[in-house]
């Protein structure tokens, strides 16, 4: 699959970023919003998708966003903190008194 054919949006009534592919629903990234920030607390990949790096693409445009947006995030979700943990140009997002997220959870 052509990884242009991946689209990530931003779902606020289901809140979610989800990943389509040719229309179909790949992945998601789930969230609630805070107060100044986004608590991102889940991330799926369907059957079928996975080792695409549909979840990078996820992680990314929700970083993205919320960055865009000038929101901080709260990495609930322990893909995003790993992953942010091997993009640390992401890490500024995560306030100090959240870092503790970024070690995952085992």
């Amino acid at each position: 699959m052509d990884d242009d054919a991946i689209e990530v949006r931003d779902n606020p009534e289901a809140g979610r970023y989800e990943a389509t592919a040719d229309g179909r629903l790949a992945g998601y990234v789930a969230y609630q919003p805070r107060p100044g920030a986004l608590a991102l607390t889940h991330t799926d990949v369907l059957p079928g998708w996975e080792g695409r790096g549909i979840g990078g693409r996820l992680a990314r445009a929700a970083l993205d966003d919320a960055r865009g947006r000038g929101l901080a995030v709260l990495p609930y979700c322990p893909f995003v903190g790993a992953w942010i943990r091997r993009h640390p140009e992401y890490g500024d997002l995560v306030p100090e008194q959240a870092r503790g997220l970024l070690g995952g959870r085992t």
